[in-house]
């Protein structure tokens, strides 16, 4: 039996589902909430006694919303490669906001992205399972 899992996320909420096929009913087995993806710019900087603008590996500017955004790709990038090492799948599909699906890009371990099998670059984290079931089923 092929254990899949799907991740569906945006910079504010992400869902991690689970099938035991391409085909099979959708089970949540995780949810995380990124509650500042929803404060303004000055609402980020004010709650950081010091804060500023981050910085990113090639020295350009990092606003704080986007540092957030990175943060939290980071964390679900962990969770997933956590999951990879407790082998509880070997498959993923990640159906992301497509902004964010570049910061999970960059923030997933090689040896996870050798296990995706699908990209969708649609922001589809509020949909019920049955609904995101019915979007990927035409997919493999």
């Amino acid at each position: 039996m092929v254990k899949m899992w799907v991740l569906v996320a945006d910079s504010g909420r992400a869902r991690v589902f689970s099938a035991d096929s391409p085909i099979g009913e959708l089970q949540e087995v995780q949810s995380f909430t990124n509650p500042e993806a929803r404060l303004q710019e000055q609402e980020l900087l004010s709650d950081r006694p010091g804060a500023g603008e981050g910085r990113h590996a090639m020295g350009s500017t990092v606003e704080p919303k986007e540092q957030e955004a990175i943060r939290f790709a980071k964390q679900i990038g962990d969770y997933l490669e956590k999951g990879r090492i407790e082998f509880k799948f070997e498959h993923l599909v990640i159906v992301a906001a497509p902004k964010f699906l570049g910061l999970l890009r960059d923030n997933i371990s090689p040896q996870v992205k050798d296990l995706i099998t699908l990209t969708v670059d649609k922001n589809l984290v509020d949909l019920k399972p049955s609904e995101l079931r019915a979007r990927l089923s035409h997919r493999p």
